[in-house]
């Protein structure tokens, strides 16, 4: 008689004879061309999925499929190349055709239940023969959640790199780290998220680990380092003139300018013939380009791909140069810095030089800060709380953000006790004369870092309508200068400030020697401690458990004068994400400007004509004229 097998033992059999089973000889590349489908909700060209619109793509996926040897792929980009989509290849292959458990792992949580949502969801629900194996997630137990998608033989989850608890738990055989540079250094003091991340595939003799990312500060980013350790790969391609491969880089872009306004089509030089190739050779470039090594000791594949490589329809040579040429203009260091990581994928080398103050000193101005210049059009404020005192800057700006020190107070008195606060209130309140009326400040940006955290939450929440607002500094590298605030439980709102950016765009600026964009402008009434308190920190790279560290550290006693133009530059940022939130800085100002000029001058400087009745005049929304 033979004795029934339990159901135990059922599912033990089957699982081992599927854990028997070869890996299929299919690459992802040419499982994508079959089965995958674009939903226009997850990207702008919605339909069948074609390797050839990106063919730089088809060795990077068939590089993870289970019929390449490697373990390991590292991928530094740009942005808006087509790497996401191959993640999304790569995870419905898995279900699909190689199932096992699969870890991603984004830089947030947040960010992890956003690209569940957005991407991974329409990309199984377009895709038939994924649709089939995810049960909908509106079934009960279905096991289909936001961060946890079951199928036959495996499961994908989903975390952040911020997320212990995440990145600690069942083994995995696949493993995505996307963003590495945007994750933490050291994640709640238990190490660094990506060694935690990949512990949990060692029991996998086939496992696959990809890291596409694109690349923040030289020296500190991630990827950098692991794309140094590859084979290092570039994309080739052929000249169409004399068939010559070559990776493209921006040496060879070849364009014509007139004050930093494009005046010429962009073009390619050909470094083998010199002959200018126009983007509309693009795609049959494209077509037949191939990736070549150029370290071919490497312990892994490693691929680098910059925008230049952008398929036609999506970032243009012209687009790119008009970026180049607007943070040139500008010289803004942040435009550049970002330029840099996000087209050309390549680290930005921050300089971290020290800023002499006597050079500063030496070139205040004369003139006056009552009576404004008439190139300003807005101002704004920064404020920094002490034990015995409260100090501001006032800061007028102009366009491109050239800007002027317009006020440095100091409040002395007792913060726990109210008549120090009225005295802030009033200098705040303080109007600054222009030749087109009378401007008050905009948006003050006042620390809570301090021991008085309470009373400066006190002070902002009834005065919020006037644009004056709490915030804390942050020192995460990387992180935006400000943006959308927190509501904390008293109810008054908490902007983080990415002091570190401030200060590198702060200290480029401080080097900027001739008046123009970016231009910091001085009034002889400012003391000679001022310029010492501004320029008291500087850059260094420090180690921590091993891993380098970029951070701000004093060379002098006082710094609360740096610390306030810091807080300055955020509200200026604050008043743009706030009143102007689809605008730049620089689109912002530039209309702010025009409005100032549009604006009538006084009553007095016109024709004499019957007064009118008092009325109100913007020269711009959250400055208020007298005449108002």
């Amino acid at each position: 008689m033979v004795a029934l097998l339990t159901n135990a033992e059922l599912l033990y059999n089957d699982s081992f004879r599927r854990g028997l089973k070869f890996d299929p000889d299919v690459t992802i590349s040419e499982w994508a061309d079959k089965y995958r489908m674009l939903s226009s909700e997850g990207g702008a060209e919605p339909g069948k999925w074609r390797t050839d619109r990106t063919p730089y793509m088809r060795e990077i996926m068939d590089c993870l499929s289970p019929c390449h040897p490697c373990k390991r792929v590292v991928f530094m980009k740009a942005s808006q190349i087509g790497a996401t989509e191959g993640i999304n290849n790569w995870i419905g292959y898995v279900i699909h055709m190689a199932p096992g458990p699969f870890l991603m792992v984004q830089p947030t949580l947040e960010l992890a239940k956003k690209v569940s949502k957005q991407r991974i969801a329409t990309a199984i629900k377009e895709t038939d023969v994924l649709n089939d194996r995810v049960s909908p997630s509106r079934e009960r137990d279905s096991g289909n959640t936001l961060l946890v998608k079951e199928f036959p033989g495996g499961v994908l989850m989903l975390t952040g790199a911020n997320s212990a608890a995440g990145l600690r738990s069942m083994p995995i055989r696949y493993l995505a780290l996307d963003e590495v540079d945007a994750y933490p250094a050291d994640l709640d003091d238990e190490g660094d998220p990506v060694k935690i991340a990949e512990k949990r595939t060692a029991t996998f003799s086939r496992r696959k680990i990809f890291l596409p990312s694109t690349p923040t500060l030289k020296g500190l980013s991630r990827i950098e380092r692991e794309f140094d350790k590859s084979d290092q790969r570039w994309f080739n391609v052929p000249c169409p003139h004399c068939g010559g491969y070559q990776a493209l880089k921006w040496s060879g872009i070849h364009f014509e300018h007139k004050k930093y306004r494009l005046t010429s089509d962009v073009c390619y030089a050909c470094n083998e013939c010199g002959a200018l190739i126009e983007e509309r050779h693009k795609t049959a470039m494209l077509s037949r380009g191939r990736w070549i090594a150029e370290n071919p000791d490497g312990e892994y594949p490693g691929f680098h791909l910059s925008a230049l490589y952008s398929p036609l329809g999506w970032m243009s040579w012209h687009e790119i140069v008009t970026d180049f040429l607007e943070f040139k203009r500008t010289k803004n260091v942040n435009l550049q810095k970002t330029w840099t990581n996000t087209i050309l994928g390549e680290t930005w080398e921050a300089t971290g030089k020290e800023v002499e103050y006597t050079g500063l000193f030496n070139r205040r101005e004369d003139f006056p800060t009552d009576y404004i210049q008439k190139e300003i059009c807005l101002i704004t404020a920064g404020v920094d709380t002490q034990d015995d005192r409260i100090e501001l800057t006032v800061v007028g700006w102009a366009r491109d953000e050239e800007s002027y020190i317009l006020d440095y107070v100091t409040l002395y008195g007792d913060l726990s006790r109210p008549q120090i606060w009225d005295n802030l209130d009033r200098a705040l309140l303080k109007t600054y004369a222009h030749e087109k009326g009378i401007m008050r400040i905009s948006c003050v940006a006042i620390d809570t870092g301090g021991h008085y955290t309470n009373e400066v939450y006190e002070f902002t929440k009834p005065r919020e309508t006037r644009k004056v607002y709490s915030i804390k500094g942050s020192s995460v590298a990387g992180l935006p200068i400000s943006g959308k605030p927190s509501r904390q439980k008293s109810g008054v709102y908490l902007f983080s400030i990415g002091v570190d950016t401030a200060k590198d765009l702060l200290f480029n600026r401080l080097g900027i020697g001739e008046p123009g964009p970016g231009y910091v402008h001085f009034s002889k009434k400012l003391p000679e401690d001022y310029f010492q308190q501004l320029t008291a920190e500087k850059a260094v790279t420090k180690f921590s458990k091993g891993f380098p560290k970029r951070e701000w550290v004093k060379t002098g006693q006082r710094n609360e004068a740096l610390d306030m133009f810091v807080y300055a530059i955020a509200a200026l940022n604050i008043f743009a994400f706030m009143v102007y939130p689809t605008m730049t800085i620089n689109q912002m100002l530039e209309q702010l400007a025009i409005l100032v000029e549009k604006t009538a001058a006084p009553q007095s400087e016109q024709p004499q004509r019957p007064a009118p009745k008092k009325r109100t005049v913007m020269l711009n929304p959250g400055l208020t004229i007298d005449d108002l």
